[in-house]
């Protein structure tokens, strides 16, 4: 599968396997299908609740520990440094792992004041500088940050050490934040998009079933496909065998000017899926 490299030289696999929404006791399995589907990226987080299952799914599948491009995330909850400094520990325990590949903020704010005016700056410095303290120490490979928009990356950049090397965002046909996508490209801070199939309301769009159907693919395969060409990280969620294995049949090329296309679709309606999971478990 194709890799992007960070600024600091790290390959990361463009394809990941997302986990969210798998509950703890299905993970293991999901993951080993995932694995021996060819994705070497398995995306997880502190508050999907699953760690231990992701860990599992990785010790079982058979491959070595560097053959797997793991990332978690600090809980949105956690704005102190001495909570994402016992975080990180707790991760590495739960995961089973020595260290993790890349570990990010999960947000700039809590879920619940997601996007609120409280901007919670100077939390995340020290947030931050607890992942810098990881990865000084080899617990991380890399650090990163979701959710952030350009100001919340400003902040760091420039009042913390080291630069976010990853940025993972929501980001799919209906959906595409251009303006923080260049932002991040244009200072070497890789792009991952998460939910490039929008949350499953993009099956439903006759509009993105055309091309779909015009490249012979799924709507799914086009979505993941889509945000690859952008040149982002991907990272599809899928439970049963033959979405996990038909997710990663990227064998083809959307034109440029599809590609135009597709970026100028209105916003999707997200319908009854139009919600944000709140983990505030603590």
């Amino acid at each position: 599968m194709d890799q992007i490299k960070l600024y600091t030289g790290q390959d990361v696999p463009m394809l990941a396997y997302g986990t969210w929404l798998i509950p703890n006791d299905k993970a293991c399995n999901c993951v080993k299908m995932a694995l021996e589907a060819g994705y070497r990226h398995i995306d997880t987080a502190q508050a999907y609740q699953n760690e231990e299952g992701v860990g599992k799914g990785i010790k079982e599948s058979g491959l070595k520990r560097d053959e797997i491009y793991l990332t978690t995330k600090v809980q949105a909850e956690f704005k102190t440094y001495q909570e994402a400094k016992k975080s990180i520990d707790e991760s590495l325990k739960r995961l089973c792992v020595d260290y993790v590949d890349l570990i990010l903020i999960h947000c700039p704010q809590p879920w619940k004041e997601f996007r609120s005016e409280k901007r919670y700056f100077k939390e995340n410095i020290e947030v931050w500088k607890a992942l810098e303290e990881a990865y000084d120490a080899g617990k991380v490979k890399a650090i990163g940050v979701s959710n952030f928009l350009i100001d919340d990356l400003e902040n760091i950049i420039n009042h913390c050490k080291i630069k976010p090397m990853v940025n993972q965002i929501l980001c799919h046909i209906g959906n595409t934040p251009s303006d923080v996508i260049k932002y991040c490209q244009t200072h070497g801070i890789v792009v991952e998009s998460y939910s490039p199939i929008a949350h499953g309301q993009a099956l439903k769009n006759k509009t993105i079933e055309k091309f779909a159907t015009k490249y012979g693919v799924s709507v799914a395969q086009l979505c993941i496909k889509y945000t690859l060409q952008l040149n982002t990280i991907s990272i599809p969620k899928a439970s049963s065998k033959e979405h996990i294995e038909d997710n990663a049949k990227l064998d083809f090329v959307i034109s440029d000017e599809d590609m135009i296309e597709l970026i100028k679709l209105n916003e999707i309606d997200y319908g009854d899926d139009a919600f944000w999971p709140v983990f505030n478990k603590r």
